[in-house]
């Protein structure tokens, strides 16, 4: 029984650390700019693959992309901007949700086309 638990305990921090590909990794190339009316910008490189740029206004606006290798060696890529309306990303592998079924676009449309008329009773007295 000890050896089970020492074998799992094993193979879970063999797990755990990092890939010595990521671990060996270096910034090749690092810019950054801050002015006098609160804009910036900044960009990076690594030599895994991690490459990121933003630039905007501080409080106010941003945008920028970040991109990187995936586990399973895949490229992610994300683009976004955020300003008083939020936070907009866009990329590949974000969820996105499932279309609206028909029936509730034939109801959207009737309710839009078919606006509600209030019926007053009486002299609007209660």
């Amino acid at each position: 029984m000890k050896f089970i638990i020492l074998t799992v305990a094993l193979l879970a921090v063999a797990q755990a650390r990092p890939d010595a590909f990521d671990a060996q990794a270096e910034t090749r190339e690092f810019k950054s700019n801050l002015n006098e009316d609160g804009s910036y910008s900044y960009q990076y490189q690594t030599s895994n693959g991690i490459a990121q740029q933003e630039q905007g206004v501080g409080g106010q606006y941003a945008s920028g992309s970040s991109a990187y290798y995936s586990p399973e060696g895949g490229l992610i890529q994300l683009a976004y901007t955020a300003d008083a309306d939020g936070y907009h990303p866009q990329g590949a592998h974000l969820p996105t949700p499932p279309p609206i079924p028909a029936a509730i676009l034939r109801s959207l449309e009737y309710i839009r086309t078919h606006p509600h008329q209030e019926e007053r009773y009486g002299n609007g007295r209660f």
